[in-house]
């Protein structure tokens, strides 16, 4: 049997300035239509932006975030990308927590998030954290055009 590897050591921390070029490039590894510098760069003076960043330990280079809006008494989470290279090794797990801890701490009642309904590994991720589906939006994705699944967690 092949030895399991561990997850990279990562750091999770407050989006900065300094981190804008890794995650427009981790955007454009990650989507059809990704987020620019600048969209990025808005979210923080955004007030209700809540956004975190996975740091590998070693050379402090961002591997991954999780964004989202933290609205009166919801938080929507709008992204969550992990470099293709990390991909099934803690990182989005780690970024969910996160926030998930942020949504107790700030007694936040729900997070919700769309996923697109083919993308099987990061539904089974949301519902192994606790996620529910409630709904589709059709053809709310584009490049391809795809549904979108939305699922929420309750506190």
């Amino acid at each position: 049997m092949d030895e399991i590897s561990k997850p990279p050591s990562i750091m999770i921390s407050p989006m900065h300035s300094e981190h804008l070029d890794d995650l427009a490039q981790l955007e454009r590894l990650a989507f059809s239509r990704p987020w620019s510098y600048d969209a990025l760069a808005e979210e923080l003076q955004n007030p209700l932006a809540v956004f975190f960043v996975a740091q590998s330990a070693e050379d402090e280079q961002a591997v991954g975030y999780i964004g989202m809006h933290h609205i009166l008494d919801e938080g929507a989470i709008a992204n969550i990308v992990v470099h293709p290279d990390y991909l099934r090794g803690g990182v989005a797990t780690a970024l969910i927590t996160e926030a998930v801890d942020y949504a107790k701490e700030n007694e936040l009642y729900r997070l919700t998030l769309e996923v697109r309904a083919s993308n099987l590994p990061a539904i089974a991720l949301y519902e192994g954290m606790g996620f529910k589906r409630e709904g589709i939006r059709p053809g709310f994705y584009d490049s391809p055009k795809e549904d979108a699944a939305i699922y929420s967690l309750y506190f």
